[in-house]
């Protein structure tokens, strides 16, 4: 099996990004080995380019792949394919799953229930505030929050997911170039108790043209797609198109219609994706077994707010849960001085009730 692993990593490290070749190669051979004893006019008559066919034949390229596979082991990263037990079920089933998966963390993750939340790169305090209040509760309630990890709503519901559970990144480039580079600690979190995915050779770079084909793989994974402030030319409308596609379901937060960042997941609610207010708004979507088993334990597990004094109920109850306040604004309203204020901020935010945004803008997470 390693030795047609070795086989399966050559013929990624060629066709990664071309998902239709990668699928023909895969139907027509079956055994990856084969690919590597047809001729150049073979592979091209199948659907690859002329290049790509050259390089498939080239001497070295298994040597490469070989070298890859050992490095990926150094780096404590896993490699699968389809043929190994850890490569998700759920990816097995969709049009054109990866020929191989690099995986950071735990694979043991993937196989349990997941819901994908996706969104605008620069979102507002609203949707800040949404995602990561949804990606904790579903987290808390036993489901992986799937997303991109991308800047915004990506970055935000993995974060929100870590306060209380597990969440799995799919990148749009290899696991040694993380992008964004401030997302470097976000991808050794996750991979604490989570898993970092990529189907793109170890230093593949970030380039454009990744991110369409990563969505994919974002959705396969997931029970449901989630849709939180997305622009009229958003890629994560390509993920919920996706995923409606792979038979998912697929659901959005409402935004304010006068925002340019509310288009898409307005346009999802009017095509009849299910509109998400809280969590249960997707739970009652998922198949009824695990349904009925999130159900019962939030019966059993009611969540209690964290007790407040007097003077930190104050300044909580003159916060808002989808608009920033700047600190001014806090100190005026408030009896207590500059620094009693400061020290009840900081208070709330260590009880995980505020959000502290840069410039001294707070707001309610709960």
């Amino acid at each position: 099996m390693e030795d047609k692993k070795v086989f399966w990593v050559a013929l990624n490290l060629v066709l990664s990004a071309n998902l239709k070749a990668g699928k023909k190669i895969t139907e027509y051979f079956q055994d990856p080995r084969k690919a590597f004893r047809a001729s150049p006019e073979d592979l091209v008559a199948l659907g690859l380019k002329r290049e790509e066919a050259q390089e498939i034949c080239s001497p070295g390229l298994v040597d490469r792949a070989a070298r890859v596979l050992a490095r990926s082991g150094k780096k404590g990263f896993r490699v699968f394919t389809a043929e190994d037990e850890e490569y998700p079920d759920s990816l097995r089933e969709i049009f054109d799953p990866p020929l191989v998966l690099y995986c950071a963390g735990r694979p043991e993750v993937l196989k349990e229930p997941s819901v994908s939340i996706v969104g605008s790169r620069t979102p507002t305090p609203y949707g800040r505030a949404v995602t990561e209040k949804l990606a904790q509760d579903l987290a808390g309630f036993g489901l992986v929050v799937v997303s991109g990890m991308a800047r915004g709503i990506d970055s935000i519901a993995h974060w929100g997911a870590l306060k209380s559970g597990k969440t799995v990144a799919v990148l749009g480039s290899g696991l040694e170039d993380v992008y964004p580079k401030e997302n470097r600690g976000l991808f050794r979190k996750i991979a604490e108790t989570g898993a970092v995915l990529s189907e793109f050779p170890l230093d593949a770079p970030p380039l454009g043209f990744h991110f369409p084909l990563r969505n994919r793989i974002i959705s396969g994974l997931s029970l449901a797609v989630v849709v939180v402030e997305a622009s009229q030319k958003s890629g994560s409308l390509i993920t919920a198109r996706l995923g409606l596609e792979q038979n998912r379901e697929i659901m959005a937060v409402p935004g304010n219609v006068t925002s340019s960042l509310s288009v898409g997941a307005n346009w999802l609610i009017k095509s009849g994706a299910k509109l998400v207010e809280t969590w249960e708004d997707v739970v009652e979507e998922l198949p009824c077994g695990l349904r009925e088993r999130i159900l019962s334990r939030k019966k059993q597990e009611k969540k209690k707010m964290p007790e407040m004094s007097p003077a930190e109920k104050s300044l909580f109850d003159g916060l808002k849960q989808d608009e920033l306040t700047h600190i001014d604004e806090i100190v005026e309203r408030s009896d207590a001085s500059v620094s009693e204020v400061l020290a009840l901020l900081l208070n709330l935010e260590l009880k995980g009730l505020i959000y502290q945004a840069p410039g001294k803008y707070f707001q309610r997470s709960l």
